[in-house]
Parts: C-alpha cells; structure tokens; sequence
C-alpha cells in the first residue's frame, strides 16, 4: 500500500486551563495547562486531534509523493500511520481509502492557497440559532459588557494642517443614494413584481455582453467590477413571494437571463429555510426575494492559482454585486440587505454544493417595507 499526506494541513496548539487539586493542597500553584495538537485540514472540514507520535508521523510523510506504508510505519510506528489514515491526515491508494483520497483530489484539484482553503472551511456555520449561540446584542448592550466603542474615525494630524475640501453638488446619482438603507422591517406579506425582480436580477447579476478572450475562452460583461473580469460568483434566488414564480429554489443563469428551477417549495418549507440561510436573523426572513452569492472558485483559481490575494478578490465581487443590488433596490423603491452571517452549510446542503469547489459567501434580499419599526434601521434624514 502506497500512502501520502493530504494537500492541505495546519496544526494548531491548544492550551486548557485546570485547577491542579495536588498541587493547591500541596501549597504550590494551582492552575496547570494542558496542550492538545489539533489538526485543520480543509479536505475534511473538521477537527481533529493529534498526539505528538501522530504530529512527528504528519511532519515526516510526503504530502506529494507516494510511500511504502510499511517502510513509514518502521519509521514512526504502525499505531500512529494507521490512525491518521482513519482520521484521513494519511491517505492511501488502497479501494478503502476512495472516500478521503477523492476528497483531496478535489481541494488539490482547485488550486486554492491553503490558509485560504483553511480559513474558508473552518469558518463556515451550520444551524446557527439564537438558541444556539448566535446573539444579535443592541448598542447598548454592548456598551454596557465592552465600554464605549473605538471612535467611528480618527485624525492623522494634530495640528490643524487640513485641507477643507468644498462640499460636492447635488447631482442624479445622489437621489438614490441618499434613499439606500439596510432593510429589517420587510412587508411580510408583499409580493415582488416579476418585472422588478427581473431587473434587479438582469442588471446586477445578468450579462451585458460576451468576449472571447482566447479561443473557447470566454468572459462576461457586467455593471460591477471583478478580479480578471472572472465573474465567479453564481446567484441562486429563493423565491417566496415573487410574482409569477413558483415558491422554491432557483439558479440564475446570466447570459439566458433565466431562473432555471432547482426546487419547487411550500411557502412555510421557504420561510423556514430563509430564516436557517440567515442564521436565525428573523428580521431578514420576510423579504420576497433572497439571493445567495456562491463564489466558483476554480473560475477565479484558475488565473489566480495558490495566489494569496485570490480569496480577498472573491470576497470584493460579492461586495461590489451585493452593492449594485442595493442601488437597483433603492430604485425601484425597496429597501435591500446583505448578510456574510449565514448559515453556509445550510446552504450548501439545499443547494447540493461542494464547498471545496463553491463558496458561499452572502445572502442578499430585498422587498417592500412594512412601515412599522420593529427593528431599528439606520437611514439618512435630512
């Protein structure tokens, strides 16, 4: 049997505090430490911990090319090989070994920088609940257990060496963005026009034009910027209240400008699934129309392989498509939001995603306000 080391492994030291009872009756200090190795590998997506037999056997066994298990076992021990290959650190070219072998294939497949594979597996929630951890604390509550918070800007200079710059004209734009604000009080029972919802899906996500850059390899004009003029990012809609469309899930195709459905839903099957997506934030839930940012990464990492800046790019796409989104709401008259606290297992699962190949990034959504106050909203007043 021939075996390796996954693609992608970080190991981090944890410290645990206890009271050491001998100690204290002893006289001598009473708290100890106790460190556990933990091991992050992307391709699992989970925990896992380590002794320092298993942590000299990782350090010491290729993660590229293939070994004799027998000759590894003679060098650091059959019992630690053989337990990081059931945990899956140790992968093999044995048919039992499939599983976990193709799960790294697929990481090593996409070209990802590892701390960013690392970062984005590791980060991600799965049925986050207020009830389970999630808190949403108001200002005051969090001035009252952290004390005021840092001040919202700062000054370089001290001694009043500024440049006062003349304030700028009212023009077009300003209409617009003077209206935009963050909705928390959707109209749960509005329903989206088609046409709106049309627009706001063609102009934000939609494609304006296709180039061919290279021969069969193509890119999308659209009215925000992305890194390489990639546009990695799919949009999934979960429809609950939309003119003419069927409750359920949908991918948005961007050139066909069409919804292709994915799953047909009943109106409480889309509003438990909102509130899941959003980890719980009740007051996003009503909006008639949710949008899932997904980030396919070997688009991005195909230009941009193992580069250390490729994760901040797919993150700055979203941001910029989640922004026009928010003009396009503030025109046709809604208050729009945009959430990165979401449920992105949830998700993936609804969606039947691979994490290693698409990335949920946000939730989006928009709709008619209620009117009422019920949560607070931060908009301009003049």
């Amino acid at each position: 049997m021939q075996i390796r080391r996954c693609a992608v492994l970080f190991v981090e030291p944890r410290e645990d505090l206890d009271v050491d009872w001998a100690a204290l009756f002893s006289g001598r200090g009473a708290i100890g430490a106790t460190v556990q190795w933990i091991a992050l590998a992307p391709h699992l997506g989970e925990e896992v911990a380590v002794d320092a037999a298993e942590l000299a056997a990782l350090g010491g066994i290729s993660l590229t090319l293939w070994q004799d298990r027998v000759a590894c076992e003679s060098q650091f021990g059959a019992r630690p090989v053989g337990r990081l290959l059931e945990l899956g650190l140790l992968l093999s070219d044995a048919p039992e070994g499939a599983a976990l072998r193709e799960r790294d294939e697929v990481l090593r497949s996409q070209h990802w920088r590892p701390l960013s594979a690392t970062i984005h597996m590791f980060s991600r929630w799965a049925d986050m609940r207020v009830d389970k951890g999630m808190q949403f604390p108001s200002f005051e509550e969090l001035v009252d257990n952290y004390g005021t918070p840092p001040g919202p800007t700062i000054d370089r200079r001290g001694d009043g060496q500024t440049i006062v710059l003349p304030q700028p004209e009212r023009a077009r734009l300003d209409d617009t963005l003077f209206q935009r604000y963050t909705g928390r009080n959707f109209d749960q029972q509005a329903v989206l026009p088609l046409a709106t919802a049309s627009r706001l899906l063609q102009r934000a996500f939609g494609s304006q034009g296709e180039r061919e850059m290279a021969p069969d390899a193509y890119v999308l004009k659209k009215l925000s910027p992305s890194a390489g003029g990639l546009h990695p990012t799919e949009v999934y809609v979960l429809a609950q209240r939309v003119q003419g469309i069927a409750p359920g899930l949908y991918h948005y195709q961007p050139v066909r400008h069409a919804l292709e459905p994915l799953q047909e839903m009943a109106p409480a099957e889309t509003e438990e699934l909102a509130l899941r997506m959003v980890a719980d934030q009740d007051w996003f839930q009503p909006a008639p129309m949710l949008v899932v940012l997904v980030t396919r990464v070997e688009r991005n990492f195909w230009k941009y392989r193992n580069h250390a800046k490729a994760y901040r790019a797919v993150l700055l796409d979203a941001g910029h498509l989640s922004q026009t989104f928010y003009l396009l709401a503030t025109e046709a008259g809604m208050p729009a939001f945009v959430t990165a606290a979401v449920n992105e297992i949830d998700i993936e699962r609804a969606l039947g995603l691979d994490p290693l190949k698409d990335m949920v990034v946000a939730v989006c959504g928009c709709g008619p306000a209620s009117g009422a106050q019920n949560t607070v909203e931060l908009r301009y007043e003049e």
